[in-house]
């Protein structure tokens, strides 16, 4: 069993999946609000190492969709800023267990990270739905 914070945006619909998945399979899930986080630059960075640019941006996010914001045309600098600027921009969950973090919910790569019991590849767990706001995270740091 892990102890997993995961970050996500309440209300949405797959990252309540995405938590009832984790729990299922016996793991601790400690929910904290995205879009209320504190973040910095550090922080978030750390989340992205090893991962291309385009990856760290949630595609659903209004002024993607919109074609505001480019990620493609952006530096790693400006597309942390913009992130800051607007959580919503963040691809999410955003999980940390053990040290480890992980963007986004690819269940292969999660049962191969922490394990699952259970995994219906045909679910879809990667796009939230719907949009709700909700209290700030009060679970301890685990991170340097």
């Amino acid at each position: 069993m892990a102890r997993i914070v995961f970050y996500e945006k309440p209300g949405c619909m797959n990252n309540t999946r995405q938590k009832q998945l984790l729990q299922a399979s016996g793991h601790e899930v400690i929910a904290c609000n995205l879009l209320t986080e504190p973040w910095t630059t550090e922080r978030l960075q750390a989340f992205f190492e090893g991962l291309p640019l385009q990856q760290w941006f949630n595609p659903a996010a209004p002024r993607i969709k919109q074609g505001e914001v480019t990620p493609d045309h952006l530096t790693e600098a400006q597309a942390l800023a913009l992130m800051l600027e607007d959580p919503l921009l963040i691809r999410r969950p955003l999980m940390i267990s053990e040290e480890r973090r992980m963007v986004g919910f690819d269940l292969a790569e999660v049962k191969a990270w922490v394990g699952l019991d259970q995994q219906d590849t045909a679910m879809d767990v990667q796009t939230c739905t719907r949009s709700h706001s909700g209290s700030q995270c009060k679970a301890p740091e685990t991170h340097h």
